[in-house]
């Protein structure tokens, strides 16, 4: 974008070659100043971004945490279940299973 004293013919003084640089070095000036304002609002938004995605991340944690808290209560109701001896419970639980197997083999063998 410079351009020289002499790449004019040598006929222009140099009062016309600093105004035209001095022009030049104004409109990048003011291009950077653009790119300095859309670099400051995408760094803005990838800051709120970062703030919700945390936020959300901070709910899941929560729930992980409480659906933790039911499956060790669910643990300690079956250990305390199979240490009292009622094994009839377990047999049951076990032909249950085995019955919803077979219904499913059922479905998908004669679809």
């Amino acid at each position: 974008m410079r351009r020289s004293y002499l790449a004019n013919g040598g006929n222009t003084s140099y009062k016309d070659t600093s105004q035209m640089l001095e022009e030049e070095n104004e409109q990048i000036e003011n291009e950077l100043k653009g790119k300095v304002k859309a670099l400051k609002s995408l760094t803005i938004d990838i800051g709120n971004e970062v703030r919700e995605q945390n936020k959300y991340l901070q709910q899941m944690d929560d729930d992980m945490e409480s659906s933790g808290g039911l499956l060790t209560k669910t643990m300690g109701r079956l250990k305390s279940i199979t240490n009292a001896g009622h094994w009839k419970l377990w047999v049951y639980m076990l032909l249950f299973v085995f019955f919803v197997f077979f219904m499913c083999w059922v479905i998908i063998r004669f679809r």
